[in-house]
């Protein structure tokens, strides 16, 4: 799949290229498209060195945290939760500590560390499995929640955006969380829908409704503040909850006479070698979509849809923001790229630069999730998991939009 989009990027370079020489008499394309090549390559590596020390900071506190019992406790706290979601996976199961441990990750903005940890996660999920090649429930329920881009706390668009020269990195923070809350929403219920899962069950009401009750109630107080006072607030409460976590599992650690300092360092080196893996594949679709980028095609295909918003009487400036959100559902590492890329052209705070950071906070690599999840045990029929996801995707995309122009419009 990876293969044939990343061809396809410069295929599509190329004949776009021709086009402009050709048709449009424009021989300096082809001049720009090999420039943007060697530009894509060095914003690579200089987008890879604040990567590494963000995954690596990260996943050494997440190493506190595990040592100091946090995960375990989350577990135990949503034991009663996954007992009614999840039926077929007994209580203390190893993989229920797996898939906590999995959405704290992600909950986190740690995409690529989730993933090993998701792995882990299916493989014990497998072998409550009944069947070898179709997947079950509880695999279908934890792969769509994956799906939905469970992220509470978007570290890494928080590091783009320092990147990329943002004066203040967090100021995406609440669109994100009221963007991925939707999707998370639309995931669970379309899975329960499917599964015929009684979430009117006091147990999961216990659960559900005070989140439920908590986020209207503070939509409500948002509903009423000016645009620059949701920016602010954004501003405010993201480096407030960045910085509480930060201590939270740091003075949990000390008070669990966890060795803080030697644990970091050993959750760090995971971090970092997590991190080297990704340089290949950033500079690969950072160079293909530059590419694109130059040889005008991207703006072709972006003039089009902006026509036909036009034509529907609707604001067009989120369109230069849906290249992010067209390939997030195939490639995670296009999406960044497309919302460095964003950046780069438009300004890091420009509207499609917001509404870009914002989609690749709220959703995920659908595809992609499915290919390596279910791969990594053999499942083939993933029965209702694709429609399921893409409906969460979708609603993600959505509200994303609809949230920056409440916050930024």
């Amino acid at each position: 799949m990876l293969n044939g989009l990343w061809l396809s990027f410069f295929v599509v370079a190329a004949v776009a290229g021709l086009s402009r020489w050709l048709l449009g008499d424009d021989p300096a394309v082809f001049a720009a498209m090999v420039e943007s090549l060697f530009a894509m390559a060095k914003l690579s590596v200089e987008v890879m060195i604040l990567l590494f020390g963000t995954l690596t900071l990260w996943l050494g506190l997440l190493r506190i945290a595990e040592k100091a019992g946090l995960v375990d406790a989350l577990a135990r706290l949503l034991g009663p939760l996954f007992a009614r979601l999840m039926p077929e996976v007994p209580r203390g199961h190893p993989a229920l500590g797996l898939i906590t441990m999995n959405f704290a990750a992600n909950g986190l903005g740690l995409d690529n560390a989730a993933t090993p940890i998701g792995l882990k996660a299916m493989r014990a999920l497998q072998e409550l499995n009944p069947s070898s090649t179709t997947a079950s429930n509880a695999q279908i329920l934890f792969l769509v929640l994956n799906a939905s881009s469970l992220t509470l706390l978007p570290v890494s668009i928080f590091m783009y955006r320092v990147q990329q020269g943002a004066p203040d990195p967090t100021l995406v923070f609440l669109p994100i969380l009221l963007a991925t809350s939707a999707s998370t929403l639309v995931g669970l219920l379309s899975v329960a829908l499917m599964q015929r899962l009684r979430l009117w069950d006091p147990v999961v009401l216990a659960y559900l409704i005070p989140g439920a009750l908590l986020l209207g109630g503070f939509m409500t107080l948002l509903a009423g503040m000016s645009a620059m006072a949701l920016a602010s607030l954004s501003s405010l409460l993201g480096n407030l909850t960045l910085f509480g976590v930060i201590l939270l599992f740091l003075v949990l650690g000390a008070l669990k006479k966890v060795a803080v300092y030697e644990t970091f360092v050993e959750g760090a080196k995971e971090g970092f070698d997590v991190a080297k893996s990704l340089l290949p594949y950033l500079v690969a679709m950072l160079c293909a979509i530059g590419v694109l980028r130059a040889s005008g095609a991207l703006e072709f295909g972006l003039d089009g849809i902006r026509w036909l918003v036009e034509w529907a009487g609707w604001d067009t400036r989120f369109v230069e923001a849906l290249p992010t959100a067209l390939v997030k559902p195939f490639s995670g590492s296009a999406a960044r790229a497309m919302l460095i890329e964003t950046m780069q052209t438009q300004g890091v705070d420009s509207f499609p630069a917001l509404v870009a950071a914002t989609v690749q906070g709220s959703t995920e690599t659908t595809f992609y999730v499915l290919a390596v999840y279910f791969g990594s045990v053999g499942i083939q029929r993933a029965r209702h998991a694709v429609g399921c996801a893409l409906l969460a995707e979708l609603a993600g995309v959505l509200a994303a939009i609809a949230v920056c122009y409440w916050f930024f419009g």
